[in-house]
């Protein structure tokens, strides 16, 4: 496989404390790979580190050419890696329009008017709240601006971590349908979730990360026929 995203070995953390230890994923242009596990797990530290926000302890992870444990997060960011982190973290203080105009600012920014106007046919009720401040909008919409945002950038590869966290069930439905047609447009994503059951619907491979270490690796029918992973994140 040719990878746009090949980590190996992986292992960050905080401090001493490591909390990645030993991670292995890899991700081809155009797939959609999810990063499955639970609360404290590892998933939010992997990003972090992915996006040069955590300093790795040791280990292989390139993107394309770029060496992104050497990379700072700005450089990973112009390279077409861009994260939507778990919370949103929009501006609140800051309009729909102006939160979206800062996702062009490392990347992209002379095509910033052609990708507003994508954002705005994906995300309509954007376009209706474009001169409202985010921190009025509800939580669904907030979650249409981060994803919006990161478009903007015209990402190579998009981190979505946690989408579906604190929205309605219907919400969760149609963000997994959303990330589904991003995906159907050609767009790499790298989706990191606990919503173990909604995400091997649309994911191509998966990986199951418990306690820092990649525990299952495989297609969803793969992992579907593991009796272990179905008992332990499916309930079944």
């Amino acid at each position: 496989m040719n990878r746009l995203l090949d980590v190996r070995d992986l292992r960050a953390g905080y401090g001493r404390l490591e909390v990645l230890r030993g991670v292995s994923i890899g991700l081809a242009e155009g797939e959609i790979v999810a990063v499955l596990g639970s609360n404290g797990a590892g998933k939010t530290t992997l990003n972090n580190t992915l996006s040069g926000l955590v300093r790795a302890h040791g280990g292989h992870a390139r993107f394309g050419d770029l060496d992104l444990l050497a990379a700072r997060s700005a450089q990973i960011v112009a390279a077409g890696l861009v994260q939507v982190p778990e919370g949103r973290r929009v501006f609140p203080n800051l309009t729909v329009l102006e939160n979206l105009e800062l996702g062009a600012y490392r990347r992209a920014r002379a095509h910033r008017a052609r990708n507003l106007e994508r954002v705005f046919a994906t995300f309509p009720r954007l376009a209706e709240r474009r001169r409202q401040k985010a921190g009025t909008t509800s939580g669904g919409e907030q979650q249409m601006l981060a994803i919006g945002r990161g478009l903007m950038a015209e990402p190579r590869l998009l981190i979505l971590d946690e989408p579906s966290l604190g929205l309605s069930p219907l919400l969760v439905e149609e963000m997994f349908a959303l990330i589904r047609r991003l995906h159907g447009e050609g767009l790499a994503i790298l989706l990191v979730e606990q919503n173990v059951a909604q995400s091997l619907e649309i994911a191509q491979r998966a990986y199951v990360v418990e306690n820092g270490s990649v525990r299952f690796h495989g297609t969803p029918a793969e992992l579907l026929a593991s009796d272990e992973l179905r008992r332990a994140y499916l309930g079944l």
